[in-house]
């Protein structure tokens, strides 16, 4: 059996890239098994390359993010939920699932938006219609994560990494509702993620939590003919790339579209009939 190269064409950075793969799998003799080996090797590699340009990535953006000072980032994060509150969408919006803002993650802050939730007193907004809230609860470091519904911020307890997270009973006693077994339709996913582009891809941490959820709901809506949620994530200015930068995966979930202190970044068809 020859020893060969194998010639990858990877889409990276907007650019077309030649993986050169030597390998003593990889081999120019022509049958199904050699060219199984083959594809696996190929696949390998393209997989080690996104990965490892997705750690790069999460890299830079974190510096970016430790860069802004304090007041850009208050300043951004009162321009972002001003937008998302004083929006005809979130208005309109009666089930929403949005994430708890982490400091330490340098997360774009959603404190306002759900404290206007919970208490339903915003009047400068005029966010008069009381809306059901599902925030997240990881389960486990296998991607499990679960929408659950609170009524309260009380309802919310610190994890061992000191996330606000809801406890999965409330004060009775009873087990939480989950989103994926509530009778009607969620129409509003605030999403937080490391960055973002104007095509709708979506850089997330790493653990696949959101991807994971995201496909899980959808896959839901399809089977019960409800309309999909829009899709929305929240975004500081470092944390929007050109398009073409971020690397994904079939597994990964896009965006529909972005909120920054710039205002919104309409992506997908739905958004920009309900958004523009």
């Amino acid at each position: 059996m020859r020893r060969g190269l194998v010639v990858v064409d990877v889409l990276l950075k907007g650019e077309r890239s030649l993986l050169m793969l030597h390998s003593t799998c990889c081999s120019a003799i022509s049958s199904p098994a050699i060219a199984n080996r083959t594809s696996s090797c190929a696949n390998t590699s393209m997989a080690t390359t996104v990965q490892a340009h997705k750690k790069a990535l999460r890299s830079d953006i974190r510096k970016a993010l430790k860069a802004l000072s304090p007041q850009q980032r208050a300043h951004e994060d009162f321009a972002i939920q001003s937008t998302i509150l004083g929006s005809s969408w979130f208005k309109s919006s009666q089930r929403l699932c949005a994430y708890i803002s982490c400091p330490a993650l340098r997360e774009v802050d959603t404190s306002t938006i759900l404290s206007q939730l919970l208490t339903n007193s915003d009047s400068e907004h005029q966010v008069q219609t009381q809306k059901e809230l599902y925030v997240p609860r990881v389960e486990d470091k296998n991607s499990n994560m679960r929408m659950l519904k609170i009524t309260t911020m009380d309802d919310l307890v610190a994890n061992s990494m000191n996330i606000l997270e809801p406890s999965p009973l409330d004060g009775s006693g009873n087990q939480r509702e989950d989103v994926m077994s509530a009778t009607n339709p969620v129409d509003l996913f605030l999403l937080p993620g490391v960055c973002f582009d104007k095509e709708g891809r979506r850089l997330g941490r790493g653990g696949g939590y959101y991807d994971v959820l995201l496909k899980r709901y959808q896959d839901l809506a399809l089977e019960k003919k409800w309309n999909k949620p829009l899709l929305v994530a929240l975004a500081y200015s470092v944390q929007i790339k050109d398009e073409g930068v971020i690397p994904v995966t079939p597994t990964d979930v896009p965006i529909d579209a972005i909120v920054s202190s710039g205002g919104v970044i309409p992506i997908s068809p739905i958004a920009k009939e309900k958004m523009s």
